[in-house]
């Protein structure tokens, strides 16, 4: 059997609408970024944890609407208008909390967005009302639109992610090192992320095939030292007796 080989490239997600795996924690939110129709005054906002999909669900968007895509941490108020030209994503609005200028921005855009018309998806890992935001004005405007929640995954879902995220990397884990995670990693997306990117690295330095023996002896190693990684107790042994 030929040996599978790492290479150091660089990671690359799939974010095209066949790549995102539906689940009955996600199913909700796909459903509206379906249908922004149904969105109340033209406005969406998903919510869920880092590695959640919400980037994905918008290049979706984005990609059926001719949507603009701008980091919150970019957003000007003197490119507010430009920007209205078409239907627009502001992705991470809770990391510009406490920046006044481009709370002040984002405000504008929320409430220009309903004068021209244009649709307008928003994303955060952290609800408004979680958000130290500076602006009351901008805060009460967000608590009051249109979630589309991302929750925890589900069984099936998290050995998707972990197929993703290895797929995204060039990696082909050996048929069982999938289904041995699912069990023994924290039940997040960030565990997942976190784990991959670790076990790409492994696999790269030792020149080794991602078996599961090989897996293993890794999360036995990288357990202390990832700050996002939870090993779940592996199942006990049957009784011998």
């Amino acid at each position: 059997m030929a040996e599978q080989l790492s290479f150091d490239l660089p990671a690359r997600a799939a974010l095209e609408r066949d790549d995102f795996f539906i689940s009955p924690s996600n199913a909700l939110a796909v459903a509206l970024i379906d249908a922004p129709s149904s969105w109340s005054n033209g406005k969406l906002l998903l919510l869920g944890a880092e590695g959640s999909g919400k980037t994905h669900l918008a290049h979706v968007w984005a990609a059926q609407s001719g949507a603009q895509i701008i980091s919150a941490q970019n957003l000007r108020e003197d490119a507010v208008p430009e920007l209205l030209q078409t239907p627009v994503v502001v992705e991470d609005i809770d990391r510009i909390a406490g920046q006044r200028d481009i709370e002040t921005a984002l405000f504008h855009l929320h409430n220009l967005a309903a004068a021209e018309g244009q649709p307008l998806l928003m994303s955060a890992r952290l609800a408004p009302q979680l958000c130290p935001l500076v602006l009351p004005d901008l805060k009460s405007r967000l608590q009051a639109m249109q979630v589309a929640q991302l929750d925890s995954p589900d069984d099936t879902l998290l050995a998707a992610v972990l197929m993703k995220l290895f797929a995204d990397r060039q990696l082909n884990p050996a048929p069982d090192v999938i289904p041995f995670l699912s069990m023994r990693i924290d039940r997040s997306f960030a565990a997942a992320q976190s784990i991959v990117a670790a076990l790409d690295k492994a696999g790269l330095d030792a020149k080794r095939p991602l078996t599961r023996a090989f897996v293993s002896t890794m999360l036995d190693k990288l357990a202390p030292q990832e700050t996002l990684l939870t090993l779940a107790e592996p199942p006990e042994a049957p009784d011998a007796s």
